[in-house]
């Protein structure tokens, strides 16, 4: 999970006390019954038919033997069949208009009741897919906010590598996750059994309500047909019954209501969409999420009430210890929640990581840049100009937007001109190469000037984007925007390429001309004693003689040499920060928040 792994905007607005203060305001608002949503006796199976068939007196078993000779059963299936058929009996009896025991078929009032069903639980199917579906991870996380919550605030609070790095001052990146993941580690050894089984009841419960709302209703209602002999919607029970017992599956392992903890969870990841919206109260719409959730539930467990649903699969399937299956899941929402808060830890620490190393470059730009803050673009999308447009690479424009003026023009151009306008370099490529990084350079404030004013609006790109953002059809609406920001990344990005190609041919060339030698000879410069002056004249003498001071070192010489490689670390320094921009992945936005730096 990219922080694409945070909590929603709402989720982490809330603190464990808010979260707890909600739960609590919510329970009191709450009207959901307690009691059970199924009719478990219906789904109790009864003596196995074989321990039936042995308690009967003898002389039913002789009837039985009889009657199974005839019928070419055993004796215990013509039993299990007199079973079914009372229950078939037994359901037309208590349940008119449901089902016909003789007809085997599902009667009008049980469409009727399987589509209010069905349109009940479909408010659990939205407010499923507005939450759980977009991460399980990040459900279960705030879910374990409201049942543990002192698990949640060690997870929160003490794997933060900003207090570990104030606890333990100059731990690395690597020492700071490693002992968050162990404080992660800590705290999960302190979840109870009594968290465990809240944990795993919410996870079940919510996985029955996912089958619920996602079950295949449809289905089942469009095998009802119309019967003039029943005035309504019949079908035949044996046609549907694999359906049916999927839905009393389902049915019967959601019999306890879902909790409060796990509704709040479920409506608190909904309402973060409206998390922004002026006059948003959340306890208001939390109070008219928890109304529509009961008002669901009470059709599920009327549902239940009116309609035998295990009896009529016995029936329908001749079986008369059928029972319902529990379904298997939930379990592994320890294993999600772990993941969740492990990948959550490492992206915290990751961002610190990076946070940091941002302040440090930072911090260099102030020394480098000798305090000049960034010049940020004028029509960049920015917070102060919100419609301008997104470029990816603004930052990297705006460092060498301030270099320029700080550092090249302030400095470095006044070592480079007079090469440029009087060395004589001992090959003509190296002249060429000289010349063109010094003009790249040089030019390069108006090159990103320019191009600050072709995204304006009444730029070409400007223009082009307005035309863009105008269609009326969103999807051409994006496909054109990108294309315009598209081709104004890559302008971007050319002026970027041939700067740092500049610096680095630059970097070549003087690097060459700062080999000093103490003959006088250059491997760039022909005319090297111009720039460094010329040694002091030899006096030799049957006595004593003066040594030759070598050409390198005489004062203009070491005034020439050290400004040389003055230049040299500032572009070397010039494309390290270039390099860690893009390692940093540094936006616009940073150099925003820089632009008021000292």
């Amino acid at each position: 999970m990219a922080e694409s792994d945070k909590f929603n905007e709402l989720a982490s607005s809330l603190t464990v006390q808010e979260r707890e203060g909600l739960l609590k305001k919510l329970a009191v608002q709450s009207n959901i019954s307690k009691e059970s949503l199924y009719e478990e006796g219906t789904a109790e199976p009864p003596n196995t038919i074989e321990v039936q068939y042995q308690r009967l007196p003898w002389y039913y078993h002789v009837w039985l033997l009889l009657l199974s000779f005839f019928k070419s059963k055993s004796p215990v299936k013509v039993f299990e069949d007199n079973i079914v058929n009372k229950i078939g009996q037994e359901i037309e009896a208590k349940y008119p208009g449901y089902f016909s025991y003789k007809q085997n078929l599902l009667l009008p009032l049980f469409h009727k009741d399987l589509m209010e069903l069905r349109e009940s639980v479909r408010f659990f199917k939205d407010t499923l897919e507005l939450s759980i579906q977009r991460g399980m991870g990040e459900f279960y996380a705030f879910l374990g906010s409201l049942e543990m919550p002192d698990i949640h605030k060690r997870l929160t609070e003490e794997t933060l590598p900003l207090n570990l790095s104030a606890k333990h001052p100059g731990a690395n990146h690597a020492a700071l996750k490693q002992m968050a993941l162990g404080v992660m580690e800590d705290a999960f050894a302190g979840i109870n059994e009594d968290h465990r089984n809240a944990m795993y009841q919410n996870a079940h419960s919510l996985l029955c309500l996912k089958e619920l709302s996602f079950f295949l209703f449809d289905r089942v209602l469009y095998a009802f047909s119309t019967d003039s002999a029943v005035s309504g919607m019949s079908c035949s029970a044996s046609v549907v019954r694999e359906q049916l017992a999927s839905l009393n599956n389902i049915l019967f392992s959601l019999r306890n209501p879902p909790g409060i903890e796990l509704l709040s969870s479920l409506f608190v990841f909904v309402l973060q969409e409206r998390a922004g919206e002026a006059g948003f109260d959340i306890d208001e719409e939390s109070k008219e999420l928890l109304a529509k959730a009961d008002n669901s539930l009470i059709t599920v467990r009327e549902f239940n009430k009116s309609i035998p649903l295990t009896l009529i699969l016995r029936f329908a399937n001749r079986e008369a210890a059928l029972t319902p299956v529990e379904l298997v899941g939930g379990g592994d929402w320890f294993t999600i929640y772990r993941d969740y808060w492990k990948q959550h830890i490492e992206n915290v620490c990751g961002e610190f990581e990076k946070t940091r190393r941002q302040q440090e470059l930072l911090e260099s730009f102030r020394r480098f840049l000798k305090g000049a803050s960034l010049r940020t673009l004028e029509h960049s999308q920015s917070e102060a100009n919100p419609k301008g447009l997104p470029i990816r690479k603004e930052y990297d424009l705006s460092f060498l937007l301030t270099f320029h003026a700080a550092v090249f023009v302030a400095d470095i151009n006044k070592v480079l001109r007079p090469i440029l306008i009087e060395g004589e370099f001992s090959k003509r490529e190296y002249r060429t190469m000289f010349t063109e990084s010094f003009n790249d350079l040089m030019k390069l404030d108006d090159d990103i000037k320019r191009f600050d004013s072709e995204i304006a609006p009444t730029g070409e790109i400007g223009k082009q984007y307005a035309i863009a953002q105008a269609d009326m059809s969103l999807t051409s609406r994006r496909r054109r925007s990108q294309s315009v920001i598209e081709a104004a990344n890559d302008s971007a990005n050319f002026i970027i390429s041939r700067a740092r190609t500049a610096v680095k041919n630059m970097l070549t060339v003087l690097q060459g001309v700062a080999k000093k030698d103490p003959d006088g000879k250059n491997e760039m410069l022909v005319n090297i004693a111009k720039f460094i002056g010329k040694p002091p004249t030899v006096v030799s003498s049957t006595i004593s003689s003066t040594p030759v001071v070598p050409l390198a070192f005489t004062p203009k010489g070491l005034a020439f040499f050290n400004s040389i490689n003055e230049v040299i670390k500032s572009l070397q320094e010039t494309v390290k920060i270039m390099d860690n921009i893009d390692a940093l992945g540094l936006d616009a936005g940073v150099a925003a928040d820089s632009k008021s730096s000292p």
